[in-house]
């Protein structure tokens, strides 16, 4: 669905109570940041915005003050309620290792005040952010904060943020050893980079891809068989597929389809 981005669970809801833009950062940014997104929201009652995240940081303006978001492992959800919006950055898997100045698995789970890693200065970029709306200006106050703060290139962040896109192009991966042959490191190196720069394991975002994908195959309305589902995506057998779907999302995934 358009403007609904993949891991955003019943996307038809999301559209009908929320509004989300998105804007490309430049060259020079993009070495670290995958793209910024600004959601709006006007809802008559509470609404519960449910996303299965993916494994990235994200620095976050909103109406309490700017914060830093470490990978969610479980379902993320946001409850909005009234009128609002928030500005996000998405920096690319394993490239906030540089602006953290320790192991992104330290915020895993984690939300803190975004001036513990930019300083005070984010606080007052926050204000300004927030006053504004048109989402090309929003972006470009967000990527001239940052471009004036860019860490030294870490080689290894980039090479990360490979591996990550490496494995999650590949749902039918389902052992971390796999994925170390794929990739030609050891399965040790490769869970020790993980730890370091993306802050979660391969195993977690291995079983990430696949949850995402039957969520888009639900999501697509054509009808899903599940078992056939289940042997694409690398699961023992489509009970293992439920079993894995229902512990994060909540609903099996026949019920989550019919939901859509």
């Amino acid at each position: 669905m358009e403007n609904v981005a993949r891991g955003v669970l019943y996307p038809a809801r999301h559209v009908a109570a929320v509004e989300t833009r998105r804007h490309d950062p430049s060259p020079e940014a993009a070495r670290f940041v995958e793209l910024y997104w600004h959601v709006r929201w006007r809802v008559d009652g509470p609404h519960d915005s449910k996303v299965l995240s993916y494994p990235s940081v994200h620095l976050v303006f909103e109406a309490g003050g700017p914060l830093v978001y470490g990978v969610v492992r479980d379902l993320f959800v946001r409850r909005l309620e009234g009128e609002g919006q928030v500005l996000g950055v998405k920096f690319r898997p394993g490239c906030f290792r540089p602006f953290a100045g320790g192991p992104v698995s330290d915020l895993t789970d984690r939300r803190v005040p975004a001036a513990e890693v930019f300083g005070p200065e984010v606080t007052a970029l926050g204000e300004r952010i927030m006053a504004g709306r048109e989402t090309a200006r929003l972006a470009a106050l967000a990527e001239e904060f940052l471009l004036a703060r860019l860490p030294e290139p870490d080689p290894v962040a980039a090479e990360v943020a490979g591996m990550v896109e490496r494995i999650t192009a590949r749902p039918d991966l389902v052992r971390v050893d796999q994925a170390a042959d794929v990739l030609g490191v050891s399965t040790r190196t490769l869970q020790r980079l993980f730890a370091e720069y993306v802050g979660v394991t391969p195993k977690w975002v291995m079983r990430r891809a696949r949850l995402q994908e039957a969520a888009a195959r639900a999501e697509a309305g054509d009808g899903v068989d599940w078992a056939d589902l289940a042997v694409d995506l690398g699961y023992f057998d489509q009970a293992h597929l439920v079993r894995d779907f229902t512990a994060t999302v909540g609903v099996p995934p026949a019920r989550y389809a019919r939901g859509v």
